[in-house]
Formats: structure tokens, sequence, C-alpha cells
């Protein structure tokens, strides 16, 4: 089994991990410790980081914030080719800037949704993609239809493969019949993990990279997990799948960013509050949050 999944050469495969970003007690963003964090996570086995993603809670930040972010990320990096940040937006225009102000800082790809204030249609969602793709950074569609409305079935994927828009889908859906359908009608479109709790499932199905939420607490087992899973042993993956489902689950939960901000906390690591409108999590969600995390811990995870 092989240590490391990182080629530069294609920067968004592997274990890219959607970086929670911690915060102090007043809110401000702690730079110092998403530095720490993310040069924690590349030192235990995973491949590059995902910032200013909806675990990132890039809606609430401020675009200073959030380009400092980006370039907090690439510094701690170490290689800017290792950062994938989510330059989402409501404008087409936007969301290129952001790509642009990425490849400034350079990082190695970015991550996209569709246009995600109305149910866009073929023709604006091939127009958004291809928009951003004129800022000649290598484009990751993000397929979150829960949340955006918006469907990138597979039929569009490969259009937007073929238009030149796009190199790779995070697929969220958990539908695992579309990893098939997608492999048949754009093969050199890679296929990215976007829930936890499907990892296996997709890696089995071809899956190349894993846009990741839990290895903000457990990076060195999910790396492990992961890298199993995609070589085929089942043997070495599904014990540890079976072990930590308890907990890769809560990343398909709206309460995801509180839930994984918490394991953090419960490891060591500083997760910290979340900007509103997300609010604390129920004592009832805390308490189940905190026992499926504390037996991972004592299952020897980390």
């Amino acid at each position: 089994m092989t240590t490391s999944s990182w080629n530069p050469e294609r920067p968004w495969r592997g274990v890219m991990v959607a970086t929670a970003l911690p915060l102090r007690e007043d809110l401000s963003v702690d730079y110092d410790a998403y530095a720490e964090h993310v040069h924690w996570l590349i030192e235990n086995g995973c491949d590059g980081v995902v910032p200013n993603g909806s675990l990132g809670e890039y809606q609430t930040l401020t675009a200073e914030e959030r380009a400092q972010v980006v370039r907090t990320a690439v510094e701690a990096a170490g290689d800017g080719a290792r950062v994938m940040p989510g330059v989402a937006a409501y404008g087409s225009a936007e969301a290129r800037r952001w790509t642009e102000q990425a490849a400034e800082a350079g990082c190695g790809c970015v991550l996209l949704l569709p246009p995600n204030a109305y149910r866009a249609d073929e023709a604006a969602i091939r127009a958004h993609f291809a928009e951003v793709a004129r800022a000649r950074l290598p484009v990751v569609a993000y397929n979150n239809p829960i949340d955006t409305k918006v469907d990138l079935v597979p039929a569009l994927l490969a259009q937007l493969h073929a238009d030149g828009s796009v190199v790779a889908v995070k697929e969220f859906t958990g539908d695992v019949r579309r990893a098939y359908e997608l492999a048949e009608l754009a093969p050199g479109l890679d296929l990215l993990i976007g829930a936890d709790d499907v990892l296996v499932e997709l890696a089995m199905a071809g899956a190349v990279g894993w846009v990741a939420g839990y290895p903000n607490a457990f990076p060195a087992t999910c790396c492990e997990l992961y890298r199993g899973a995609v070589a085929g042993d089942l043997q070495a993956a599904l014990p540890l799948y079976r072990s930590l489902h308890p907990l890769l689950r809560w990343d398909s939960k709206t309460e995801f960013v509180q839930a994984i901000k918490a394991s953090m906390d419960i490891v060591g690591r500083h997760g910290g509050p979340c900007r509103p409108p997300r609010s604390p999590l129920t004592a009832q969600v805390e308490a189940a949050v905190r026992a499926a995390t504390e037996k991972a811990v004592a299952e020897g995870h980390h």
C-alpha cells in the first residue's frame, strides 16, 4: 500500500482535507492556529487542504479574511499546489476573481459550486464554469444538489469536461451509481469522494481522491482508511470504516461543521466556535458526537 497519493500533476487527487477554520471566542479568525492545523494535517499524511469550503465557513468571511485564509494555507502547506480553495460565489465574475486570487497565491486548483442563487439551467451552468476556467487554474466541480438545488448529473458533468471547464468532480449526493455512469460518459474526469460516509463505496467505484471532513480530527487513521479503500484492500479498510462510520456520517448532516469542530476540541485540536447563523450543538447532539469521538480515540484512531 502506498504511503502517499499526492501527484503535483493532478494536485486534486488524494486526501484533500476540507479544513475547519479555528475561531477565537470573539469569533475572529485565528490564523496562527489555522497555519498550525494545515501543517499538522500534511505531517499526518494528508495530501492537501481545501480552505474556504462550507466546513471553513466561507459564507461568513469578509473578502479580506477569505483571501488571508488562502495565503495562510499556502504558506503552511509548504507547497501551494497542495491547496485547493473553494471559490464559490453568487456571481461568475466573483468566482473567477477568487480563482485568480488562488492562482496568484500559488494554489494548484480550485473547487467550484454551480450557480447557487437560483436553479440554473444547463446553459447557465456551462457558462458559469467556462467563465471561471478562463482564469487558467484547474477547476474541480462540486456537486451538492442538496444545498444548491442544482444537480450536476453525469451527462452534464461529461459536457463540462468536454468543454474543458472541469478536471474532476467532488460528488456529494451519496448515489454510488453515478460513479459508473460518469466513468462511461467521461472516462478522463476524475471522481472525488465528497461525503465521508460513502468513502469505501466510491473508492471501490474508482474514485481517485477524497475531499474529506473528518481528517480534521483523525488524519492518520482517515488516510489509512482511504488508501486501503482505493487500493481495494477491504481487509484493511472495512474494519476502520465500520469503526469510524458513527463519526463519518456526521459529515452529511446539517450540523457537520459544529460536529467536526466538536470532535477536534475533544481530541485536543482547536475547533472552537462557529459564526452565526450556525448555532452551538444541542446537548443531545453534542453528547452523541462526544460519545462517538471518545469511542474512536479509545479504539486507537488518531
